[in-house]
């Protein structure tokens, strides 16, 4: 992915990303994206677009194993969150869901892996620390708590699931306040022509209808050009 296709993702939504995918792939049916509703922690912060720097947590009981073990897994965690390809994003899934209670994803710890030059955090875990988290970094989580709780690390670069999406470690990530996808490698060379044409298509439709008054005849034309230019 180069830096003018990365800048061009951050522009545009997760929406229309999946549709800009169906538009690549020339049909309906992608469905790499999660499902369910998520929270945001900068609803109005541009998309965040990187690749998968994944790892899986618990919290809600404390670790059985050693803690030099899970002391030495933790930094081994943050050297995995430090290296690797960018622009990239932190992708963890809480083994706690549906009942996680630890909010891994607070203000010191987010700003940690900003210094790391990691651009957000996707997760089906907890976030906390709203308003003090730093900008720049946002946090597509799956629920808002007070306690950290007994939250440690797993495992480290496995494959994860978010709501109903498999991350493996390396995917490319588009996320923003809508939920997540996984870009398919093989759509993105023809990602960027993609949104041009859907953004084209979607025009004749938004300068016909913003503000105007329609009969269903001049409806029809319209849909006619609106459904030949996304072909």
């Amino acid at each position: 992915m180069d830096n003018a296709l990365h800048k061009l993702l951050t522009q545009v939504d997760t929406p229309t990303i999946c549709n800009a995918i169906e538009v690549a792939q020339g049909q309906r049916g992608f469905d790499l994206f999660t499902r369910g509703t998520m929270l945001s922690s900068a609803p109005q912060a541009a998309a965040m677009v990187g690749y998968a720097r994944t790892a899986r947590i618990r919290a809600v009981d404390p670790p059985t194993e050693p803690p030099e073990v899970i002391k030495a897994r933790r930094m081994a965690y943050y050297r995995h969150m430090a290296e690797g390809p960018r622009p990239a994003l932190a992708v963890v899934q809480d083994l706690d869901v549906p009942n996680a209670i630890g909010a891994y994803w607070g203000e010191i710890n987010t700003n940690i892996h900003k210094s790391f030059g990691l651009s957000g955090t996707l997760t089906d875990g907890v976030m906390r620390d709203l308003g003090d988290l730093p900008e720049g970094y946002p946090v597509v989580a799956g629920s808002i708590g007070p306690s950290h709780g007994f939250v440690h690390v797993v495992d480290i670069g496995q494959p994860v699931e978010i709501f109903g999406l498999p991350v493996s470690d390396g995917d490319l990530i588009h996320a923003d306040r809508h939920g997540a996808l996984v870009v398919p490698p093989d759509v993105i060379p023809k990602l960027a022509l993609a949104i041009e044409t859907l953004m084209t298509s979607e025009r004749i439709i938004f300068d016909a209808v913003k503000g105007q008054r329609l009969t269903f005849a001049e409806f029809e034309d319209v849909w006619a050009a609106f459904e030949a230019a996304r072909t």
